[in-house]
């Protein structure tokens, strides 16, 4: 028994010197967890610089861009082809992919062997050769008179410009073929296929097998991104953010990037990593001084690699008693499947034994365990070698997506990973430790990368019919330039039906007279309170007006809000909560007892026979108080103050919003004369000859205009561009058939028609996976303010994902890409109407003037106009393109149409004043 012990003692003993004798011989193979965060920031950079336009072709690290814009979801469906040309096999597949709930596929395929003539051949003889492959298996599967869509892997570099075009950049793996490079390989696969009349091949995608491996396992897991291939060759792939690809335009969404990593090192980036046997093998390969980092970690050169280590350590003495064998100067000799049998430690030495007496080396006990540990350390420095530069792509993803902790999936294939023994054992390992904020999934592809091709083609067949589901939606949101000349003809005949008297109690554009005559003229003073309603709050405000050299207005204002209950309630209680608002900020102020000029800034279409009196023709914006239709507004606030009994005020003027917003600008540019509101609601005031106003006593002069433009259209003379989703939100409304340009171009109104174009889309399987939350269902979940949000183009697709979040909605990156395009044709469209019908009225300014050329101001307010990111430069296009003859300055409103009720009020009671004396 002590015989057994001592034998056992003696032999790890022995064990343990082989070890650390090679360990000190190859001491620059061992790599410390320092060195490789260190590579994995060089590969970081080496990213960047690949991605970056001016800096790519200085990179080792070419980060091609694929057109691989999404991952499969599961609805992909039919019968494609597959062929993958990479290594010492081709392959051909058929791919059944179903649609049956449970994301399942068929695959049948044939392998063919890859001829040494072939892949050092020309390209014209490649090419025909793998047309006859195909012809060969579709006849074998009596496919050759079905037309089927065709993905092609080809694993080598390419620079692609298209998803089905791809230019070869250089050979890889030993082949050879002349006459290739720098051509589409595509166009050679087509070429040669047509010389086959039986073959009906639509060749839809060409991929590398990198991205192949990851579309495969893909379809099976949806967090994989990633795609790493560890075999002959060597490569990664995984999904970039589009705005992060200068060699691509646009920005948004993803596109998969084969980072073609093989050649990191090749500017010699690694050179402090790479020992004398690394340099001896390159120099001794078809392609010296390129694909450095290939070469110390793909299986096509681990086996070569051990060989010139054991050469030389014999040649020392250190190994088979100095012997130097036949197999020891033979190229090649040694294999990567050598490496991996002789690294199968529960068999201990017996696999390293029997392995290198075949190879005529006749080892002792420790030769076999000091070449075991050798074989140890070049694989184990290969996986530690891809784990730092895969932790490099797993912290840009983290990166990418803004989040502390990244979960996702790598689909990994490869003979390297798949046959060695413990090579995906130290890869995970390492994975892990470099990054440890990523939880990592390795999933090997059990169908290998050909599949992957199906799957791209299956991917893009399905894109391309969303596509055309998803433009077909959007098409009646595009509007071309005649149909926008047409919508400002319209409006302006409809400007002159509500001028005219036997025509203006029928007209949808009101065009109601305000009874405000005068603009600004720097001469007025005095203090001045103004109240402005017009939607869920209201504000009180006491406006200071100085003339003179110091000429300036000072505001003091409080918002309160108006609760559904009051807004829905009668109009007695609407006036009360007004007058109540008022008393509260009379107070606050310190004022109850000063009896103030007042203006009401009344945001509602009102019928006036007096600058102080306004009959509301209608509520709009979701206000539904009784009792309030045809009465005086004026009179009813009159009331309301009489019954609290506890102050009295002058009302002077009661005026729209509109008018307010355009008083305030020509406060500050006296060329204003046109007021737009662009926000909740939609309308335009302007002033007008009074000769043209037939239902207004006199001709001298002019008056301001409120148009309430909201209504045109319910008389049916826009049917023609509205669209089955205009109409779902106006029977939804409260107003419906009415106010439908509004509905058409305001705020409050295109959050919902994106709602309703969402559902759609949803229903059709185009959004959401199909499932339509609960969230989507509740009328008024997509307010507008998230439109100018989603829009933004400072917002990545990772923040619009967080948005709809928010609203319930679980959308993936291909999602959130069809939400922003939707919430943009929508937002377009209203931008585009708005200035159509506001062309309508500076023409019409500019016949009124007799001119050839107008000079004017608009003065803007709203939120729409202010805060949403395309709306005022789309619409203010608009209105130079339908209206060339004027030239249009936008002035915003600073201070909105509250001040612009006191300006009001004051100018009212100037030209009072004038008109006493």
């Amino acid at each position: 028994m002590f015989a057994v012990h001592l034998l056992a003692f003696h032999f790890t003993k022995l064990k343990e010197d082989q070890i650390k004798k090679v360990d000190r011989y190859l001491y620059h193979m061992r790599l410390s967890d320092d060195v490789l965060l260190d590579v994995m920031a060089r590969f970081q950079a080496e990213m960047v610089k690949g991605l970056g336009r001016d800096t790519n072709s200085t990179a080792t690290v070419k980060m091609l861009p694929t057109f691989v814009r999404s991952l499969p979801d599961g609805s992909e469906k039919g019968d494609f082809l597959a062929v993958d040309l990479g290594g010492s096999q081709f392959r051909a597949l058929e791919v059944k992919v179903f649609n049956d709930g449970k994301q399942s596929s068929q695959l049948e395929s044939k392998f063919y062997p890859t001829p040494k003539e072939v892949i050092q051949g020309s390209g014209t003889e490649l090419f025909n050769y793998v047309a006859d492959c195909l012809l060969d298996f579709m006849e074998s599967k009596n496919l050759q008179h079905k037309k089927l869509p065709l993905g092609f892997t080809f694993s080598f570099p390419c620079k692609q410009t298209k998803l089905e075009e791809g230019a070869l950049l250089a050979w890889t793996k030993h082949f050879k073929v002349r006459g290739v490079q720098g051509t589409d390989v595509v166009s050679s696969l087509r070429k040669a296929l047509q010389k086959h009349k039986d073959i009906n091949v639509d060749v839809l995608a060409m991929v590398n097998d990198t991205v192949g491996t990851m579309m495969t396992c893909g379809y099976d897991d949806p967090h994989c991104e990633v795609g790493l291939i560890i075999g002959t060759g060597t490569n990664a792939c995984y999904m970039e953010e589009m705005r992060h690809i200068d060699l691509v335009e646009g920005d948004e969404g993803r596109m998969c990037i084969n980072t073609e990593w093989g050649a990191f090192g090749d500017d010699g980036a690694l050179d402090d990593l790479r020992t004398e046997f690394d340099r001896e093998l390159d120099l001794g390969s078809l392609n010296p001084g390129k694909q450095l980092f290939e070469k110390m970690i793909s299986s096509l050169y681990l086996g070569e690699l051990v060989r010139l280590i054991l050469l030389k350590m014999t040649k020392e003495g250190l190994l088979f008693n100095g012997k130097v064998s036949t197999a020891l100067l033979t190229k090649d000799k040694i294999e990567m499947k050598h490496v991996c049998a002789m690294e199968k430690y529960k068999e201990g030495l017996s696999n390293t034994k029997e392995i290198l007496t075949e190879l005529n080396l006749f080892p002792s006990e420790e030769d076999c365990i000091a070449v075991q540990h050798v074989c140890t350390i070049v694989s184990f420095r290969s996986a530690n070698l891809c784990a730092a530069a895969l932790a490099a792509i797993l912290t840009r993803l983290r990166e990418n997506k803004k989040v502390p902790r990244l979960r996702t999936t790598v689909g990994i294939d490869g003979g390297l990973y798949k046959t060695h023994p413990q090579y995906p054992k130290r890869l995970h390992k390492v994975v892990r430790r470099l990054v440890p904020n990523c939880d990592v999934r390795f999933l090997l592809s059990q169908s290998g990368s050909a599949k992957g091709a199906a799957m791209v083609t299956a991917v893009a067949y399905r894109l391309a019919a969303q596509r055309k589901q998803i433009d077909a939606v959007l098409a009646p949101f595009l509007l071309s330039l005649d149909t926008l000349r047409e919508v400002k003809n319209k409006m302006r005949a409809e400007l002159e039906y509500g001028l005219k008297r036997e025509t203006q109690a029928s007209a949808t554009v009101k065009m109601l007279p305000t009874y405000v005559c005068g603009m600004p003229d720097g001469t007025e003073s005095g203090k001045f309170l103004a109240l402005d309603l017009g939607g869920t709050n209201f504000r009180v405000l006491l406006v200071k007006i100085r003339s003179g050299r110091r000429r300036s207005v000072q505001m003091y204002n409080k918002i309160f809000a108006i609760p559904l209950e009051i807004m829905q309630g009668t109009g007695e209680e609407l006036f009360d909560h007004i007058v109540q608002c008022i008393a509260d900020f009379l107070e606050y102020m310190g004022i109850k007892g000063a009896r103030l000029p007042l203006g009401f800034t009344f945001s509602f279409p009102c019928r006036q026979a007096s600058i102080d009196k306004g009959t509301l023709v209608g509520w709009t914006k979701g206000f539904k108080a009784t009792d309030c239709e045809g009465e005086d507004v004026v009179d009813m606030l009159r009331e309301a103050i009489r019954r609290r009994n506890e102050f009295d005020l002058d009302i002077v003027a009661v005026v729209n919003d509109t008018v307010g917003t355009m008083m305030t600008c020509g406060y500050e540019d006296p060329n204003c004369e046109i007021g737009l509101i662009a926000g909740t609601g939609s309308n335009v005031c302007y002033m007008e000859d009074m000769k043209n106003i037939e239902i207004v006593e006199g001709n001298e002069g002019k008056m301001c205009i409120n148009t309430e433009w909201g209504g045109f259209g319910d008389n049916g003379c826009i049917d023609n561009i509205r669209t089955k989703y205009d109409k779902q939100v106006d029977e939804g409304s409260l107003n419906a058939g009415k106010q439908r340009y509004e509905k058409m171009t305001s705020g409050m109104y295109l959050g919902e028609i994106v709602r309703q174009i969402l559902i759609d889309l949803t229903k059709q399987g185009l959004l959401f996976r199909g499932q339509i939350s609960e969230s989507l269902r509740k009328r008024g979940i997509f307010e507008t303010k998230f439109l100018s949000q989603i829009e933004s183009d400072r917002l990545a697709l990772l923040q619009v994902r967080r948005i709809l979040q928010q609203l319930g909605l679980d959308s993936t990156c291909e999602d959130s890409i069809i939400v922003k395009e939707v919430c943009g044709a929508v937002s377009r469209r209203a931008a585009q109407l708005c200035g159509a019908g506001l062309a309508a009225i500076v023409e019409k300014k500019r016949e009124n003037r007799g001119v050839e050329h107008l000079q004017i101001t608009v003065g803007v307010d709203g939120t729409l106009y202010k805060l949403h990111p395309h709306f005022s430069r789309v619409l203010q296009e608009t209105v130079r393109e339908l209206a060339p003859q004027c030239d249009v300055t936008f002035m915003l409103s600073e201070d909105g149409s509250g001040k612009g009720a006191a300006l009001i009020t004051a100018v009212a009671k100037r030209l009072h004043n004038i008109g006493r004396k």
